[in-house]
């Protein structure tokens, strides 16, 4: 068989199939070699014409170690979902598999799967061998594990109300946690009562999560009440907490004391992780005081640390310039973190520590004046990687500008630059000059041209009063709603 006729061989073999869905499928495997090249493309057109007998044969007759199905099921459909679902029931329940090799790895995730870029760009290569995406999730799989007969890889988002789809495959993995090995790289939680995370997390392991977002209104007894479960997360390497509440009465004393156990309890987690790397806390008001504790129980180098919309203390940010942990930061937001009344020195040793490292820095809505960006500005302008800044909603001049434009200046990587408009902008009012904003806006950018040339250079103003939009200088002049209206 030519080079040129064996794909359109394989074409016309899978229009047939297609066609005819009675057409026996086990022939495949007197065939291996026509399989291997016939199955996965065969496998993505039955899928997305919802032939659910064709899907149940391949799911049969599959010759890989990993079907990687999420990657092709961006629509979810019940029917075909619950096809694939029921094939691997009369798999597991086989006593013998095809001696050309059996599934490994189901894998559910929707995202893209190199098996499939593989097949795609070459039809008569050898996939036999284990893709990436295939190595990364053996890796998270302990030895016991990997005894199982399959592993089941799945990205969950449990909010309410719970979709078909999600509940079909919940109550079938909640059925199958004994026979089959479940694993959830990717977790993440929206408001779920207690009890059924806690379901969840019997059937997926908290050792195989790799990413977790909380999203929830817990009080911090139910916080603590979760901690062991967190606790279990070994191989987390990102977390998400947001928000926590605040709702307790407190009536005595001892109500405190209770909550501060229970917070105790809940930061103590955080030495458990074993290759922690990007930590996300956004409104978590509790962690007042208590975010340098945090980060002294860290035990590997942080990537991004985001601590969004909360009040934090000087005690907190002393820390900062303090934990060795953070000075390899690639990523550090604080945005909406007042620093108004803070003492930012401890801010500029750190970002002096990271200079080598840090790609990206938010700042916006921190109420700073020009007094503390002064404080800043000599470790910004040793930050060489930074390529990305936000400054919005910040109360600067425009000579602290003009001087923060000069010191960075020097730094090339720098690819969206967003500042505030300087004060100059507004009247006695705090009603914006569209005017006066522009031109000074122009003659920022003017003087920083003749220095470097910036990529995506913005300047804001505060929300306006009146609608709630912005004026935006940069790529245009955007003005906000209601003067965008009057003209």
């Amino acid at each position: 068989m030519s080079a040129q006729t064996r794909p359109i061989l394989l074409k016309l073999a899978r229009q047939a199939l297609l066609r005819d869905e009675t057409l026996d499928m086990s022939a495949l495997e007197l065939l291996p070699a026509l399989s291997m090249e016939l199955l996965p493309a065969l496998f993505k057109e039955a899928l997305t014409g919802r032939h659910t007998t064709t899907v149940k044969a391949i799911v049969a007759a599959w010759p890989f170690p990993c079907l990687p199905v999420g990657a092709l099921m961006k629509t979810p459909d019940l029917e075909t979902f619950q096809a694939v679902l029921t094939e691997v029931d009369t798999w597991l329940q086989r006593k013998f598999h095809p001696r050309r090799g059996k599934l490994q790895v189901l894998d559910l995730r929707e995202k893209h799967h190199e098996f499939w870029s593989i097949w795609a760009s070459a039809e008569d290569g050898d996939c036999s061998a284990e893709t990436p995406d295939e190595q990364e999730v053996v890796k998270v799989l302990p030895r016991y594990a990997l005894r199982q007969c399959l592993k089941v890889v799945a990205d969950l988002c449990l909010r309410l109300p719970v979709d078909e789809e999600q509940s079909c495959f919940l109550q079938w993995a909640q059925q199958r946690k004994g026979s089959i090995q479940f694993c959830c790289p990717q977790m993440t939680i929206w408001a779920q009562p207690f009890h059924i995370i806690k379901e969840v997390l019997i059937v997926f392991h908290p050792e195989h999560i790799r990413e977790f977002k909380l999203n929830t209104h817990w009080n911090v007894f139910m916080l603590a009440d979760f901690a062991p479960c967190l606790g279990q997360m070994r191989n987390l390497h990102k977390l998400l907490l947001a928000p926590i509440s605040t709702s307790v009465f407190k009536i005595s004393n001892r109500t405190t004391d209770r909550e501060d156990k229970c917070i105790n309890k809940f930061i103590s987690q955080f030495s458990r992780f074993n290759c922690f790397q990007h930590l996300s806390l956004k409104s978590v008001y509790f962690l007042r005081d208590l975010i340098n504790q945090v980060l002294r129980c860290l035990t590997t180098p942080l990537e991004t640390l985001s601590i969004t919309y909360c009040h934090i203390s000087q005690a907190d940010l002393n820390y900062f310039s303090e934990c060795s942990k953070l000075f390899g930061l690639k990523h550090l937001d604080m945005k909406g973190v007042p620093l108004k009344a803070l003492d930012l020195m401890p801010l500029q040793g750190l970002l002096e520590n990271m200079a080598d490292t840090l790609l990206s820095l938010d700042l916006k809505a921190c109420r700073m004046k020009d007094s503390q960006l002064t404080v800043l500005i000599p470790a910004l302008s040793k930050c060489s990687q930074l390529c990305k800044v936000n400054f919005y909603c910040n109360d600067f001049s425009m000579p602290i500008l003009r001087d923060l434009l000069q010191h960075t200046a020097n730094l090339s990587k720098m690819k969206v630059e967003k500042y505030p408009a300087p004060l100059e902008c507004y009247d006695e009012f705090s009603y914006v000059s569209t005017e006066r904003f522009a031109q000074l806006c122009s003659e920022q950018i003017d003087s920083l041209r003749a220095i470097r040339q910036p990529k995506d250079i913005f300047f804001a103003t505060h929300m306006c009063p009146r609608c709630g939009e912005c004026f935006v200088y940069g790529v245009g002049f955007r003005l906000c709603l209601c003067h965008w209206r009057q003209q």
